[in-house]
């Protein structure tokens, strides 16, 4: 009884001090100071999430910068986490090959010498033996100097995918201690012993260990997953964290997980796309900029490395664009695939074309523009923005039924849901959208109304600058509790 009294006594003190500081703060409120910690800047799609935040908080007049682990843009606002150059300094080794490793595909068949690889070993014998026996990285001391990285103090740290061997994830105890720290999953690698998705193992609600398949990117050598998988619950014990997820689906992940204790607010806010870029426009206009016949039905797919991405499903939307050329009695079928190099082929009756990764939003969205329907084929996925990315521009969309898609998609209004892996099932479905130039429109317009009205990147800022906000002040307030 006694400890509950106190309890609730110290919750009315750091309310009262609450208060008083939310109207100290509002009479002299300061631009918030928000440091976002991601894998990369400029590629990939949980990255693309933290950098139009990034640079909509800076547009905003906020202090805003973006700690990255590989840095590939010349933004003086993108700070690189101390790691590589200190690394290659220390060896006295000419590793050209360094840049490979940390690709967006994972690491790149003989590009890295053994000479390189010895002396990466001979540097940091501890992190090859860890690699050696499966556990996971997490010997990146730079993370520990983040805070100092920015030309003023950040009020508060939001990460997000801390995977790609840049992260060390013992810090998070200390850091949460330091400024509220939000924490945005883009997939289930932080619930898991090494996997990013687990498709259908169940074993990570449980604790890991027997792994089905030590592949899944980011793969591990041997079987630590049961130890990795308790590494991260005893960080997580310590920690405290404002969880965000895109979506329901991985949110109710994170409730069956080993990160639940460290959880003081959970809050779904889907990801948003940037509709003065994505928007519907003249399809013949887009079309001739792009080179596309007018005349062809055109499917359009878009994901980095598709042939080769293990979550997408590359084998099952060729087998549908075959099926659905051969249904479309001879007219023009025009697949894209957008993300990947390679030579013009045909599949049955349709003309397959492979369009390199694009770096310029403006460009990309004209694909969505020029396209007829987009279709997203994948094996597993959070909350894809190229979906997102083809509502907006007015583009309806064919995808699988796989994590949150389901909950981008308005099945039968913006779009047509389908099994996994079932090729007949997407082949009708791009069938009945490329037969009915009616319908297709239609969707269309509800496509990019749903994308104005749920997935507006003005209005994602919007909630976690509010979130961001209120954080700052009880933590202002619990402060202010403490010292009085």
């Amino acid at each position: 009884m006694l400890a509950t009294r106190c309890s609730v006594t110290a919750r009315q003190t750091i309310a009262r001090f609450y208060e008083e500081s939310r109207g100290h703060h509002h009479m002299t409120e300061q631009p918030l100071r928000i440091l976002q910690v991601s894998t990369y800047d400029t590629i990939g799609g949980a990255e693309k999430v933290a950098w139009n935040l990034f640079q909509t908080y800076r547009e905003r007049a906020y202090g805003s910068w973006l700690a990255v682990g590989h840095k590939l843009s010349i933004d003086p606002d993108v700070l690189l986490i101390p790691k590589h150059e200190q690394r290659r300094r220390r060896t006295h080794f000419s590793c050209k090959g360094d840049s490979g490793l940390h690709s967006p595909e994972g690491p790149q068949v003989g590009t890295v010498s053994w000479v390189s690889a010895l002396a990466h070993m001979i540097a940091e014998p501890g992190k090859a033996l860890d690699r050696y026996c499966g556990i996971e990285d997490f010997r990146f001391p730079g993370t520990w100097k983040i805070l100092s990285l920015s030309p003023k103090s950040p009020d508060i740290v939001h990460c997000h995918n801390l995977h790609g061997r840049y992260f060390d994830l013992r810090a998070l105890p200390w850091l949460s201690q330091q400024v509220p720290v939000v924490l945005t999953l883009h997939d289930a690698w932080l619930l898991s012993g090494h996997c990013a998705h687990s498709f259908d193992c169940e074993r990570w609600n449980t604790g890991c260990g027997h792994c089905p398949d030590l592949t899944i990117d980011p793969g591990i050598r041997r079987d630590a997953t049961a130890y990795n998988w308790r590494r991260k619950r005893e960080i997580f014990k310590n920690s405290r964290f404002y969880i965000a997820t895109p979506c329901r689906w991985l949110m109710q992940k994170v409730e069956q997980s080993m990160l639940t204790p460290a959880v003081m607010e959970a809050r779904v806010i889907p990801n948003g796309v940037d509709l003065s870029i994505f928007h519907p426009a003249n399809k013949e206009d887009a079309r001739s900029a792009l080179g596309v016949p007018q005349n062809a039905l055109m499917i359009l797919f878009t994901a980095n490395a598709l042939r080769q991405n293990i979550w997408k499903d590359y084998a099952t939307v060729r087998d549908a664009v075959a099926l659905t050329a051969a249904r479309m009695g001879g007219r023009n079928v025009l697949f894209l695939a957008l993300g990947d190099g390679a030579l013009p082929e045909r599949i049955g009756a349709a003309e397959l074309r492979f369009i390199p990764y694009q770096t310029n939003p403006e460009a990309v969205a004209r694909y969505y523009q020029a396209a007829d329907v987009y279709v997203h084929a994948a094996r597993a996925d959070t909350f894809p923005n190229t979906v997102l990315e083809a509502l907006a521009c007015g583009t309806p969309v064919v995808a699988t039924a796989v994590g949150g898609i389901p909950e981008q998609i308005e099945d039968g209004r913006t779009g047509f849901l389908v099994p996994i892996g079932n090729a007949k099932a997407l082949a009708e479905r791009l069938t009945q959208l490329l037969s009915d130039n009616e319908l297709t429109q239609r969707m269309g317009i509800l496509a990019a109304e749903a994308a104005r009205r749920q997935f507006d990147l003005q209005s994602q800022a919007e909630v976690y600058l509010g979130w961001y906000k209120e954080l700052v002040e009880q933590q202002t307030a619990e402060r202010l509790a403490r010292t009085n």
